[in-house]
């Protein structure tokens, strides 16, 4: 006998692995592990995890004990390996026992839902293979897992799959070691189902390949289809074709926000847009997001020949970027065609089935009902939807992939944490809202839910609150809202749990969502520049353009952005014209005619503006960064109106892409240049002054810097009035764009110089919703990282709204230790 009372000749040990280990093929990789080392025993899911146990020779055991860490099936992430010394039993042979109901905790992690493999794939395309054309074609390394399961532990029975027995040969894959199905708890095919259906209004329904034939056909006709997907229902329609397009945007009221395609091939868009090697693996792997790819502008007419028909301005009209996403399922394979398919359209809209703000229609007789209005017909299947999962969206800034939604692909794998929290929920914000739980150092966040403002986005919130506590077996002891005293995220979290509450500031929290996702412990302060639309300040004004000086524990206001007037709320949102009015009369700059948010502003409204303005009325005070791109757009005759979210500054990044990246050297300041590591701010570019030439041919604007309250105020007076110049002296938009765009950079370079000077940290977080705009998030991070500073940027999860779970729980997590 050994010291650990094992025969020398024989050993047993119970192995319990934890981590992402269930509906990646992790048992059957048990099994073979464990038959190639000769080893008996048996491995079963539970609610914990995957538990195997194993007997045989000391050294094989010890062999699999190492194993079945290191070499785990690239799906699957393991957290941890614990084993202990058992009484032997004698049995022979390995076997995979059926799985145990969960306990009173689960820690067993439901894997994202994963694209089409490439092996499933050639299947589909083999007109040999039994499985060719089979519109749910999946094995263990690929296929949905997240949208169907339904509890835990992951198994057939508890995943929307049940209700489809499997046939005699499908079931002999799934029982089969040597077969890549087996246990593969999603298995199907022609004979078992699930099955296709078209529904057109005033025909029959057609079925299975019929379906798909007909749905091609209508596609290339100019119909707008409801396609049923893995996570919900997408509006489609011939990417090619403008008038369709048109007709889908005036369908679901989508104003002129773009639309995200879906091409067959890498080689039908590529001549269209600018691809780097990250894009490409983006693209091509498991995940597949929408990209954001930024539009050519120098693609030579052969090039464009090559490339299948887009209708780039009905698609993404005045937008810089095209939201591409290739083939993730089986389906969406098929209806773009395989080889030897008629011809079709080879760029689709693949947009969400739903109207702006509300949830995914995920139930077949909603999307009967909710989405008439919007198609000529319903490319539909039979398998249930448990879980609403929305496209992830990404762009790669500097070559790193940036993530704008986190959704399908990386939900719910969970984001580990540098601290240790207790069982706590984050509701999130109202706008693009995301919550999360958490426990030990794991967060789990869910997928993009909506606005919080229809009793349809409510329900969906609790719905993916109760989802994510049954699979991650986290009981809230706590909750974590923001402060604003309105939001029905607040107020549902509440409400749906009976627990003590902590409000955390917006601003904070967006700080706090970064430091979290670079492993920071809090020890030390980081410079967090938040900037963004909205959010609810300590004072009460509508802050958006902070500096602050932050951990986990708390924060001090170090730099804001000088208030102004938010004439109207949502109207000043809604209409930038009127936010540039309000920063106009800010400055001292007199509403002259000329000026075009003063030309498009009616005679009405604006004697009612200067009322408001001048009283007070229905005005609140506003800080907002998000704001301030408003005005310059409509200062310089970018955009007025929105007709979605950020649509004005997003088209003044677009407008500014022209003239360069901003992160040349910026300019001194009134209180004289500011001192730091590296090289010295000075003046922008003097010469040039078209596309390419850097930020013109002028000094770039600036900002007045000056003390008030024992922290800085940032006036964007003098920005204004060299901008009220440029237009009135017929300058180019794009260069009023890249300018301001410099301007912006060089003010977050200057702050954070300041705060450094006055003792203050080297490490600076850039977060918020306006840090999506590439050029000034490549510009600040670029200049930083030139004078100094360590610079975090966001790589896990958003930096907007869809990020402020994360940073809730971490700064609620030490606000009750």
């Amino acid at each position: 006998m050994t010291s650990t009372g094992e025969s020398v000749a024989a050993a047993r040990r119970r192995v319990a692995v934890q981590g992402v280990v269930q509906g990646v093929g992790f048992r059957p990789f048990v099994y073979t592990l464990a038959t190639e080392l000769g080893l008996s025993g048996h491995v079963v899911n539970t609610g914990e995890g995957v538990l195997a146990e194993i007997e045989g020779p000391p050294d094989a055991v010890d062999v699999f004990c190492r194993r079945v860490a290191t070499d785990a099936p690239s799906p699957a992430a393991v957290d941890s390996v614990r084993h202990e010394v058992i009484a032997l039993t004698g049995t022979k042979g390995f076997m995979i026992t059926p799985s145990r109901a969960a306990g009173s905790r689960g820690a067993s992690l439901i894997p994202p839902d994963t694209a089409t493999c490439s092996r499933c794939v050639a299947e589909l395309r083999d007109p040999t293979d039994r499985r060719h054309r089979h519109p749910f074609i999946t094995c263990t390394g690929c296929g949905p897992r997240f949208t169907i399961a339904t509890a835990l532990p992951y198994d057939r029975a508890r995943t929307t799959m049940a209700g489809f027995p499997l046939c005699e040969r499908c079931e002999r894959e799934y029982g089969d070691p040597a077969d890549r199905r087996f246990h593969a708890q999603p298995v199907s095919c022609h004979d078992c189902g699930p099955r296709l259906s078209l529904i057109v209004p005033g025909a029959g329904p057609l079925g299975g390949g019929t379906a798909l034939v007909r749905a091609r056909e209508l596609l290339a006709g100019g119909a707008v289809l409801a396609v049923k997907g893995i996570g919900g229902y997408h509006l489609a329609c011939d990417a090619g074709d403008p008038a369709v397009v048109a007709l889908l945007r005036r369908r679901k009221r989508r104003g002129d926000k773009p639309f995200a395609v879906m091409a067959r091939a890498l080689t039908d868009i590529e001549p269209l847009v600018e691809l780097g090697a990250v894009e490409r693996e983006l693209l091509t792997g498991p995940v597949r997001p929408v990209v954001l790819l930024r539009r050519r502008t120098d693609t030579r007419a052969a090039d464009r020949e090559r490339a299948a028909p887009v209708a780039l301005e009905a698609v993404a009209p005045r937008c810089p970027d095209l939201g591409v996403l290739l083939p993730y399922t089986p389906l969406h394979h098929l209806l773009l065609g395989l080889p030897g398919d008629p011809p079709g359209p080879r760029v689709l809209v693949m947009t969400s089935a739903n109207l702006g703000g509300e949830p995914l229609v995920t139930d077949d007789g909603e999307a009967l009902e909710r989405l008439a209005p919007l198609v000529d017909g319903w490319l539909t299947h039979d398998r249930p939807i448990h879980v609403p999962c929305d496209d992830s969206v990404v762009r790669v800034v500097d070559g790193v992939p940036f993530p704008l939604r986190r959704a399908r692909g990386y939900v719910p794998a969970p984001i580990p944490l540098p601290l240790p929290v207790g069982p706590s929920l984050a509701a999130g914000g109202d706008l693009k809202n995301v919550l999360a739980v958490a426990e030990g150092r794991r967060a789990w966040l869910s997928g993009h839910i909506g606005d919080m403002d229809d009793l349809a986005t409510l329900t969906a919130f609790d719905r993916a609150a109760e989802h994510l506590a049954a699979l991650t077996g986290v009981t809230p002891a706590t909750v974590a809202v923001d402060r604003h005293p309105g939001y029905r995220s607040a107020a549902r979290a509440r409400r749906s749990h009976d627990r003590p509450v902590v409000r955390v500031q917006h601003h904070h929290a967006h700080v706090a969502s970064v430091m979290a996702e670079h492993g920071l412990d809090g020890g030390r302060q980081v410079i967090g520049v938040a900037f963004d639309g909205t959010g609810y300040g300590d004072d009460g004004a509508v802050w958006g353009g902070e500096v602050l000086l932050a951990d986990y524990t708390g924060y001090r206001r170090f730099a804001q952005l000088a208030y102004v007037p938010l004439p109207g709320g949502d109207a000043a949102v809604e209409r930038p014209y009127r936010m540039a009015l309000a920063h106009l009369r800010a400055a001292g700059i007199p509403w002259a005619p000329d000026l075009p948010p003063v030309a498009v502003c009616p005679g009405d409204e604006l004697r009612t503006l200067a009322h408001q303005l001048e009283t007070g009325l229905a005005c609140v005070p506003t800080s907002s960064m998000g704001r301030l791109f408003d005005a310059v757009s409509s200062l310089a005759g970018v955009r007025h109106r929105a007709g979605y979210e950020a649509q004005a500054a997003i088209e003044l990044e677009g407008a500014a892409h022209a003239y360069g990246p901003a992160h040349a050297p910026g300019p001194g300041y009134p209180h004289g240049p500011v001192p730091g590591r590296g090289p010295s701010p000075g003046r922008g570019p003097s010469s040039g002054g078209g596309p390419g030439d850097g930020v013109g041919p002028a000094p770039a604007y600036r900002f007045a810097l000056r003390p008030h309250e024992e922290r800085w105020l940032a006036d964007p007076a003098p920005v204004l009035a060299a901008v009220v110049a440029d237009v009135r002296a017929g300058a180019a938009a794009g260069l009023i764009a890249a300018r301001f765009h410099q301007a912006v950079v060089d003010l977050v370079r200057a702050l954070c110089a300041l705060a450094r000077r006055a003792g203050g940290p080297g490490t600076v977080a850039l977060t918020g919703g306006v840090f999506g705009n590439a050029l000034l998030l490549s510009g600040c991070a670029r200049g930083l990282e030139a004078d100094g500073f360590t610079v975090l940027r966001h790589r896990n999860v958003p930096p907007g709204d869809g990020g402020l779970a994360l940073g809730q729980l971490m700064v609620a997590a030490r606000a009750v230790t």
